[in-house]
């Protein structure tokens, strides 16, 4: 029992899990926000600009002639409230708004880190060769040799010896 206790603890404080569980626990915070962005200040003005429709309100009754008190359901609400079979269409938009909302955040956010990372490769020089190719044995050798490690052959530029 303690080598599982130990294995566990050794997986659950390893960096990734701790960043999974980070990025977890503020996507659920983000994504709360996203939601009240679009259902408390996105879909009010939309919804009045086409007549003052509640969108997250909005419902296709699956049964025609559905009453509540003998009025029409109109609302989501009022088909709950009885139980009435209906589409729930308002509901969808907002999610997908929801959705729309976060995967444009997302694509900004990864679109600026990978504006970043290029941002810090430029800034490194290449680094200096310390490597020639063996033109014989195309081996890699130091660049001052000049006789290769590798196969013994004299190389171009060294002294002869005699």
């Amino acid at each position: 029992m303690r080598g599982f206790l130990r294995e566990f603890k050794e997986f659950a404080v390893r960096g990734n899990v701790v960043d999974l569980a980070v990025g977890v626990i503020i996507g659920g915070a983000f994504g709360k926000i996203v939601t009240s962005v679009v259902n408390d200040i996105v879909m009010p003005p939309i919804g009045l600009l086409l007549g003052g429709v509640n969108f997250g309100q909005l419902i296709i009754p699956l049964k025609p002639n559905l009453t509540l008190d003998g009025h029409p359901i109109h609302t989501l609400k009022e088909a709950q409230d009885i139980g009435a079979p209906v589409i729930a269409i308002g509901q969808f938009i907002n999610v997908v708004i929801d959705f729309l909302i976060v995967a444009f955040c997302i694509f900004l956010l990864v679109k600026g880190i990978n504006w970043l990372k290029r941002e810090k490769k430029e800034e490194q020089p290449e680094p200096e060769k310390t490597t020639k190719e063996c033109p014989y044995c195309l081996s890699e050798i130091p660049l001052a040799a000049t006789r290769c490690g590798h196969c013994t052959s004299m190389l171009e530029g060294a002294p002869e010896h005699g």
